[in-house]
């Protein structure tokens, strides 16, 4: 039941961004909003991504808290990579590497946070 509770919705958020990646066209028709919309939806994903799997980690593992972060920074940012070379096959899509360097502000954020939250509580 742990495993469910806790990695299931890692599952589900894993396959929320290979359907969103799938599709051929997202787009505003506003070309400046629809950049900016596409970083910003870049950025939350993998900042979600990377909580998901920090609470997963948290919640089935006995982790030192180097490794509580590095998981799940290392595997979110695995994921970046693939959702990148996954777009490769869409048509009207592509990846690239810029993409996955703002997939890991979200993930740097959440470390951000993270690392702010810790030091109000000490």
């Amino acid at each position: 039941m742990k495993f469910v509770k806790f990695w299931l919705p890692v599952f589900i958020w894993c396959a929320v961004i290979f359907f969103l990646s799938s599709m051929p066209n997202l787009t505003t028709n506003l070309e400046f909003w629809d950049t900016i919309l596409r970083k910003i939806a870049h950025i939350t994903e993998y900042f979600i991504l990377t909580f998901l799997l920090y609470r997963a980690f948290k919640g089935t593992f006995a982790l030192s808290s180097v490794s509580l972060i590095f998981w799940p920074v290392l595997l979110s940012f695995i994921y970046a990579i693939s959702d990148e070379i996954h777009q490769r096959f869409i048509p009207t899509r592509s990846g690239n590497l810029g993409d996955v360097l703002i997939d890991f502000l979200g993930i740097f954020s959440f470390c951000l946070l993270l690392k702010y939250r810790k030091s109000l509580l000490n």
